[in-house]
């Protein structure tokens, strides 16, 4: 009896510990440190859904009006993840970073400093370029060092980022063949590799045609017929829905007011001398406003639509937030697709180091808060988010980390992790969805 008694007082004592054990555990859990206090309409969208969405075959569009089924905007991940992406949320991204590795040399991480127009500025500010890998043209250093766009790791590891982020097209920084900005060297040829690592994470991609020596209509005719006959039948190629139904690629068209809207009319018109509507090769065009009077031209030039894409707030009359409601009335008024881009921060000094004035801290990812609820305000189709891995304008979304040389003391996310901002992303994209279901009901 007397060892029955020391039997069952020792499985009580056991018990005891052990619930005391689990009470003590919980205590010390905490919060998610960084979400704690989002802005106004930010609040955390919910639980993500335990019952698996099926996916939606290669050609998925996001509907400009009515509402259809969600898995034209919402697809559960390809990968061993449980959670969606939204296809009406766009990155973009840059493919001109290279490393002596891949490419024998380090390619826009020795970035020029930009001198200032005014001989007497310049003058009182850095010249010559940066020297990889201590010293880099950026004022954040990412988690995976200065990487070349060219590996296949590097590639993985972005999509990766971009589906935990949710964002569902990347917006791709496009040249023509052989062709390239004034810093880096041609990487059309690494198109079909991007696209391959896009749809094995349910990514699509637009295009995102950058201005170049000579760029015409006539030459912007070419190039759509380009990369329609090349990668039209890929499967991560985006296609959107217009308003009168059809299923349609989707082109966005950086500095477009460099070309007059007469010149553009030839090609956007359905007038035009070589016009691309009702052809196999239309789409949707969406031009950047900077100025308020290229709200006219864009109308004018027949492009469908206007998006802002600079993250620095009050930069131009397109990124300044307190505008964005205004050309909202216009694009609706006209039937133009507006597509705010939002953006983290802003800070160019590591290239333009005169260039203080224009930048945007990033308060702990406030000011990425305040700029996708500006944009939620004005009800959007799309929004875009600038940027993935524009580097030299510190509005990477991408993991950086800390990082201090006998010359430099980068910025960095702290005291949040690496992915604070692919992590804000998502759970913005799960709420910016959420809404749009309300705005269509």
């Amino acid at each position: 009896m007397t060892r029955l008694r020391r039997k069952a007082f020792i499985a009580l004592f056991l018990f005891t510990l052990f619930i005391f054990g689990t009470m003590m555990g919980l205590r010390t859990l905490k919060p998610s440190d960084g979400f704690s206090d989002l802005a106004p309409g930010m609040e955390f969208a919910g639980e993500r859904s335990e019952r698996r969405r099926p996916d939606v075959k290669d050609v998925v569009v996001s509907p400009i009006q009515g509402h259809v089924a969600s898995d034209t905007k919402v697809v559960f991940s390809k990968s061993d993840r449980d959670y969606s992406i939204f296809y009406d949320v766009h990155i973009f991204y840059y493919l001109w970073y290279g490393s002596p590795r891949m490419d024998n040399k380090y390619i826009h991480w020795d970035h020029v400093f930009v001198p200032h127009w005014d001989p007497k500025i310049a003058a009182s500010h850095a010249q010559g370029r940066h020297t990889p890998p201590e010293d880099i043209a950026s004022s954040f250093y990412p988690e995976l060092g200065p990487y070349s766009s060219r590996d296949p790791d590097v590639l993985e590891a972005h999509m990766a980022q971009v589906e935990a982020a949710a964002a569902g097209v990347l917006v791709l920084s496009w040249y023509p063949p052989g062709v390239a900005d004034d810093h880096g060297e041609p990487t059309e040829d690494l198109v079909p590799a991007v696209m391959d690592a896009a749809h094995r994470h349910s990514i699509k991609v637009a295009f995102h045609i950058q201005p170049y020596k000579g760029r015409t209509d006539q030459s912007m005719h070419d190039n759509i017929k380009y990369i329609i006959d090349k990668y039209g039948h890929h499967g991560a190629f985006y296609r959107f829905r217009s308003t009168t139904g059809r299923v349609l690629p989707l082109f966005y068209v950086y500095d477009s007011y460099l070309t007059p809207p007469e010149s553009w009319a030839e090609m956007l018109t359905a007038k035009g001398s070589h016009s691309i509507r009702g052809t196999p090769y239309d789409g949707l065009f969406v031009a950047l406003i900077v100025e308020e009077r290229h709200k006219h031209d864009i109308l004018t030039s027949g492009f469908d639509g206007m998006y802002t894409y600079f993250a620095s707030n009050g930069f131009s009359f397109g990124s300044s937030h307190q505008n964005w409601k205004s050309i909202k009335d216009f694009c609706d008024g006209n039937n133009l697709l507006f597509i705010p881009s939002v953006g983290p921060g802003y800070v160019d000094t590591a290239v333009r180091p005169w260039n203080n004035h224009n930048t945007r801290n990033r308060v702990n990812g406030r000011y990425y808060e305040t700029s996708l609820q500006a944009a939620l305000s004005v009800r959007p189709e799309i929004v875009t988010i600038t940027s993935f891995n524009q580097w030299h304008e510190g509005t990477q979304v991408e993991r950086a980390v800390p990082k201090k040389t006998l010359t430099r003391l980068y910025l960095d996310y702290q005291p949040s992790l690496p992915d604070l901002y692919l992590e804000l992303t998502r759970r913005w994209a799960e709420h910016f969805n959420k809404e749009k279901d309300k705005w269509l009901m």
